[in-house]
């Protein structure tokens, strides 16, 4: 589904943070993408989400590569891709509810056409009270599930998720992981981007490891 080759990446006329990097994210894969802080993780995340253009090496996405395809294909590439950010970019203005929705809003659907998609969505992910509430009122577990959601709600083919536990105690951080799972169970693939070393050890899934801008893998 994404295939990286021989990938760099650098910021400006500065040296590169990510190298030579080569891999493949299958159909139906599970992986944590995981270092230390500064490893280049989150960079990472924005060029397999199409935000980062590499500064060099081949990105395939979906069979399509990246360096010669036209800028205004690239939303539709996007919304097979779900993605998670660490600090949830949740609209304050919009209830839960609404900021779930917004992805189909956006591609014009009507809400008779997704309303009970999203109601069921957030039932499933805990928020089914809590859908009709603003951004502030939540907690930052409940922010969390919402950004999930709201990744999900588009049936991507690939979930990201940057450091999705990052804010939450170890009991959400569990529950949080059974959705990842449940959500590949379903036939999304997932990326999971974590230095949670009690969170690795929880599955037994493909490890990616950054370190100094280079990446090991260990199937």
């Amino acid at each position: 589904m994404i295939r990286f080759e021989n990938v760099g990446l650098r910021y400006g006329m500065g040296p590169e943070i990510l190298q030579d990097l080569t891999f493949q994210i299958e159909q139906q894969s599970f992986q944590f993408l995981t270092g230390p802080s500064g490893a280049g993780k989150t960079s990472l995340i924005r060029l397999l989400f199409m935000s980062l253009r590499p500064t060099r090496g081949l990105i395939k996405v979906f069979n399509r590569d990246l360096s010669i395809i036209e800028k205004q294909e690239l939303p539709k590439l996007r919304r097979k891709i779900g993605v998670v950010f660490q600090d949830f970019r949740l609209l304050n203005h919009l209830t839960t509810y609404e900021n779930v929705a917004l992805p189909l809003r956006v591609v014009g659907k009507e809400e008779s056409e997704y309303r009970s998609d999203v109601i069921d969505l957030l039932k499933w992910v805990g928020l089914g009270e809590r859908m009709h509430v603003l951004p502030p009122v939540l907690s930052g577990g409940e922010k969390q599930r919402a950004a999930i959601a709201r990744a999900l709600i588009t049936r991507p083919d690939v979930l990201l998720a940057d450091e999705p536990t990052g804010n939450v105690d170890p009991p959400l951080a569990r529950r949080l992981l059974r959705l990842f799972i449940e959500l590949n169970k379903l036939g999304t693939s997932v990326v999971i981007a974590t230095h949670d070393i009690t969170l690795l050890e929880q599955v037994d899934a493909r490890r990616m490891v950054l370190t100094d801008g280079r990446l090991a893998i260990f199937d």
